[in-house]
């Protein structure tokens, strides 16, 4: 037998090659599983077959070529060729087999059998491509060992591309392992495979003198398995990157999907669903209403004083506040109702399966969530709520209506004096309309220029002259005609339109105290009655100390009206505004006195400069020793106090001599005159005083 020799460079590369093969053939099984159309699988299916069967092909043809024999030695090309579809046919069942779903053990055994016996096939169709003469002599032992060995190497394989498919983390570590395993195994049945082959002596090469020559071939067959290899994997990686970036994009379009989705049907701020998504779940709760015979309630709800805290503390600080508001309304709810957030300061919750005393248990379990402090960028702030109730079916048929009608009994909640609830009554419904209709002439009224102010005398009971006047609003509406004070403003105060017109009430008042003095009527002083609303204001102080800088008008010369439940209500925060008016020389009336809640120790604290009793004392004064006890001792107190006393709603002549009897100091009253325009102001205050002169003449004959 012919000795044949290695060239042991030629050997290592195509172990090399066998490696690179191993490693292209566990890319691509990735690759080919994870692939996202059958189009897309099916070309990397035959890509990938085709550069697994030339590296696998490559290496066995190197391995030929390392091999040395004492005569010359050539290749048939058809038997070559025929040995390299076989391995490409090989490759592309065994890529077949690891990118399916599983890989059961008889799958596994079938592919092992289909893989090995094509390697083997490759192997022996390869070495008869050389034609020997004699035949080549094999050792069966030695030829069935490689074939074992190829079936074994195609079952660890099969095995290992499948199992690391899968696998991200520290893949290519793995996968070069892997290979480097497959690799040995490989053309360790390749060198097997030709160890089994014996050449007899005097065997020729029957290709000769064609076919194709070992000389100079091995090193263009290794660069191209290399470059057809290399080529795949980095194709493969680019492959890879660009589906990762696809399915990136894919996952922030659908991300964003889904955030479009989430803002289409949820309010941004508080991410509570919105008007929309409310309706189509109202919808829902009367379906399954009707399908239970329950009821179902829609409560609606609006802030007290939600307006004070942006003009007090900005727009962002509202926002935290409403976010802060929405968690609060998600905890205390029962669990399976809705709470939707429909704009500005309005909310809305859905509660299914109620009756209408669970509504109102749950209403005012809501309320007293809403009352607890809430922190804001470190301020702490309290608020109310006015909510109002309808149910389904007996209040409204329709989600609109539901919402509709609840929102007519929270409008009667606020009008009722805020943090209250209330259930809708059909009644409410005239009201309702018709304050929306109020509301839409008063919100131009301001710019139109239809307010006016009368103002009513006020005399000092000891002297019988004029001190001043109260300034009082009046609306001239050109369609409603003269609208009464009692029914506009608790409605301009709900829309936040009281701060606006207080302040063209105070400037107004200033002007015409200003044009008073400029005639002559230094003594007179001007009143102003301040809302709770404008009270709580930031910007009060500076509308005072603007207007009266306007119209250079002393401060002594205007005096603030404040009831007694709005001083009390905040002590602290009302003597920090107070004093600032005190310190500017503005006079502070404590008006209604008497119908609150004072602490005669607070009272005592707050800068005011006088008293004003309430209307309803001096009504029956004289018929009522309670009524006349109250007053007497208001007026004790204000005297102990240094304190002016000022009666309003004196009628009669009675009542005016009763409250000299107690040295009330100043009254005013339709006995003097009812509030009048500037332009008539000087003539019933002469009408006024000379009435005082009357009574004192009149009461002095008597005595006489």
């Amino acid at each position: 037998m012919y000795h044949v020799s290695y060239a042991w460079p030629l050997v290592l590369a195509s172990l090399l090659v066998a490696v690179l093969a191993a490693y292209t053939a566990l890319d691509l099984a990735a690759r080919i599983s994870t692939a996202r159309s059958t189009q897309a699988r099916a070309w990397w299916l035959g890509g990938g077959a085709l550069c697994m069967g030339v590296g696998i092909w490559s290496m066995h043809f190197v391995g030929m070529l390392a091999a040395t024999l004492p005569v010359p030695v050539a290749y048939d090309p058809g038997l070559t060729l025929l040995s390299l579809l076989i391995a490409i046919a090989a490759s592309g069942f065994a890529l077949y087999l690891v990118s399916g779903a599983d890989l059961t053990r008889v799958r596994l055994g079938v592919g092992a059998l289909g893989m090995g016996g094509g390697v083997a096939a490759m192997h022996y169709t390869g070495m008869a491509a050389m034609r020997m003469s004699p035949f080549i002599a094999y050792d069966p032992w030695l030829v069935l060992l490689s074939v074992v060995i190829a079936i074994g190497a195609s079952g660890t394989a099969l095995w290992i591309a499948f199992r690391l498919r899968g696998r991200t983390h520290h893949i290519v570590r793995l996968r070069a392992g892997s290979a480097g395993v497959m690799g040995m195994a490989i053309a360790g049945m390749h060198y097997t495979g030709m160890a089994a082959a014996g050449f007899p002596d005097g065997s020729l090469c029957g290709v000769l003198p064609g076919g194709w020559s070992g000389q100079g071939l091995a090193p263009l067959v290794i660069t191209a398995a290399v470059a057809v290899l290399a080529a795949a994997i980095v194709l493969s990686m680019l492959d890879r990157r660009f589906e990762s970036r696809s399915d990136l994009l894919q996952s922030s379009l659908s991300q964003a999907h889904g955030e479009i989705a989430f803002l289409a049907l949820h309010d941004a701020l508080t991410k509570l669903p919105n008007r929309l998504h409310l309706e189509r779940r109202l919808e829902q709760a009367m379906r399954e209403s009707r399908r239970s015979a329950r009821a179902c309630a829609v409560l609606f709800i609006d802030l007290d004083g939600f307006k004070a805290v942006n003009d007090a503390f900005g727009h962002q600080a509202g926002d935290r506040l409403l976010s802060l508001i929405g968690q609060c309304l998600r905890e205390a709810m029962r669990p399976g109702d809705t709470a939707a957030r429909i704009g500005g300061d309005e909310f809305v919750v859905v509660a299914e399966g109620v009756r209408r005393e669970d509504a109102d248990a749950l209403a005012a379990r809501l309320g007293s969530a809403l009352r607890q402090e809430f922190e804001v960028d470190g301020h702490r702030l309290r608020i109310s709520a006015s909510i109002g109730i309808a149910l389904y079916p007996e209040d409204g048929r329709s989600a609109q209506d539901l919402i509709s009608h609840a929102d007519a009994a929270m409008y009667r909640a606020k009008a009722g004096g805020r943090d209250a609830h209330h259930f809708f009554d059909p009644s409410m419904l005239v009201n309702a309309q018709e304050n929306l209709q109020l509301l839409a002439d008063l919100r131009g009224a301001l710019a139109r220029g239809e307010f006016r102010l009368h103002y009513q005398p006020k005399l000092d009971l000891r002297s019988g002259r004029a001190v001043g006047a109260e300034a009082l609003l009046r609306w001239a509406s050109p369609t409603r005609g003269n609208v009464p004070p009692d029914r506009f403003l608790d409605l301009a105060e709900q829309a936040g339109l009281i701060v606006p017109i207080g302040d063209w009430v105070l400037d107004e008042a200033c002007r015409q105290a200003a044009a008073w003095r400029a005639a002559g009527h230094a003594h007179w002083s001007v009143a102003v009655n301040l809302s709770a609303l404008q009270f709580d204001h930031p910007g009060l102080v500076q509308s005072v100390r603007d207007a009266l800088r306007r119209h250079a008008l002393p401060p002594r010369a205007l005096v603030l009206e404040v009831t007694e439940s709005t001083a009390m209500r905040n002590v602290e925060a009302s003597m920090s505004i107070l004093k600032q008016f005190e310190a500017m020389g503005v006079g502070i009336s404590i008006d209604d006195f008497g119908t609150g809640y004072s602490s005669l120790l607070y009272l005592k604290r707050l800068p005011a400069t006088e008293l004003k009793v309430d209307r309803g004392f001096i009504r029956d004064v004289q018929h009522d020793a309670d009524d006349a006890a109250i007053v007497s001792a208001i007026v004790a107190l204000a005297q102990r106090l240094q304190l002016r006393v000022v009666a309003e709603g004196v009628e009669t002549p009675a009542q005016q001599d009763y409250l000299k009897q107690l040295h009330c100091d100043q009254a005013q009253g339709f006995l003097f005159s009812e509030p009048v325009p500037a332009a008539d102001f000087a003539r019933v205050v002469a009408r006024a005083e000379a009435h005082l002169r009357e009574s004192d003449d009149l009461r002095a004959v008597n005595v006489a």
